[in-house]
């Protein structure tokens, strides 16, 4: 069982993203510890999931400069989670203001407030791009390689530059694949899981880096309360990497299925997400198959995270496997994944 991770009750905290996958289970963990809670979302409806917390909400965007100044004025600790994830209508510009934009805003906010005690920027593996000689650490040269990744990084090495020159206490975290209960960007997995093949792009292993978004916010808060970790970079992901055919084997397996894993060559497929994003993206529409899609099934995302274990002496609450299965069952019992 890992140790409690708490800010002192009564801290006056901000979320930017609240309503995001992994902002949603830092808000409500925050608020259920007894924090008083200031949230950014765009969209009030979806605050109403969080009806009966300690929560004053901020409707707007995250990169406007009076939401972000109402916001923040005073607070303690500030986790700065938005983003603006991978969809066809969303343009660069869009990418620019969620990552770079809000982060100057929330910043130049952050150096003026004497009750600040910790900035949690939260960044991404992908800064790195393609790992080139896994492990990699945090100290791993940069290479984005979309619009995602590269407003990403310019945020944290712009953010990380301003925040040493006007001493404003913050720690960055690069979260690896966040998965657990209601996130959508890995279900295509599990739902592989259950079908005759489970088809596989290329021949390699294919490792890929998880971190289940409860032991994610675990670290975060951790990081915000810690003084060890100031001024420092941490990549949150599992101990180990996992290979995304035994994340195919637990899935099926918790299921009652038995994995049969279908190897096919990578190459036409390339050919054809390059042909589909040509044609789909002028449109807005989502191409079917797109190249960072194909792509990931030909890199290694392995990672050493040893600095999260070592610096801060976080535990993980669950294995890797135990997740993956925790979140299989969740899929089902929701009718998110049906057999």
């Amino acid at each position: 069982m890992s140790m409690p991770y708490v800010v002192p009750k009564g801290s006056l905290v901000l979320v930017t993203g609240a309503t995001g996958f992994t902002g949603a289970v830092l808000t409500r963990k925050l608020a259920e510890q007894g924090a008083r809670v200031r949230a950014i979302a765009r969209n009030k409806a979806k605050c109403d999931q969080f009806s009966g917390l300690n929560i004053e909400w901020f409707i707007g965007q995250v990169h406007d400069e009076q939401v972000i100044k109402e916001a923040s004025a005073g607070v303690e600790y500030i986790f700065h989670v938005a983003a603006a994830y991978r969809e066809p209508q969303i343009k660069q510009i869009d990418y620019y203001n969620v990552h770079v934009k809000s982060t100057k805003l929330l910043a130049e906010c952050a150096k003026e407030n004497k009750n600040l005690k910790c900035f949690i920027h939260v960044s991404t593996i992908g800064v790195h791009g393609h790992i080139e000689t896994p492990p990699a650490d945090e100290d791993y040269r940069f290479a984005p390689g979309d619009d995602y990744q590269i407003t990403k990084a310019e945020a944290e090495l712009w953010f990380r530059d301003f925040a040493k020159s006007n001493n404003i206490p913050f720690t960055v975290i690069r979260p690896a694949a966040i998965y657990g209960p209601g996130d959508q960007r890995l279900l295509k997995l599990f739902k592989m899981a259950t079908k005759p093949f489970f088809p596989l792009l290329g021949y390699g292993k294919c490792l890929y880096h998880m971190i289940h978004v409860d032991d994610l916010t675990n670290a975060m808060i951790l990081a915000a309360t810690s003084v060890k970790g100031l001024g420092e970079v941490f990549i949150v992901g599992d101990a180990e990497p996992i290979a995304t055919a035994e994340i195919g084997r637990i899935a099926a397996d918790e299921y009652g299925r038995k994995l049969r894993v279908l190897r096919i060559p990578v190459t036409p497929f390339f050919i054809l997400a390059d042909l589909c994003e040509l044609v789909c993206k002028p449109f807005g529409i989502e191409p079917p198959i797109y190249r960072r899609r194909v792509a990931f099934f030909t890199k290694d995302r392995s990672f050493n995270t040893s600095k999260l274990r070592n610096v801060l002496g976080f535990e993980y609450g669950r294995s890797t496997e135990q997740g993956i299965r925790d979140t299989a069952r969740w899929y089902k019992e929701n009718g998110w994944v049906r057999l």
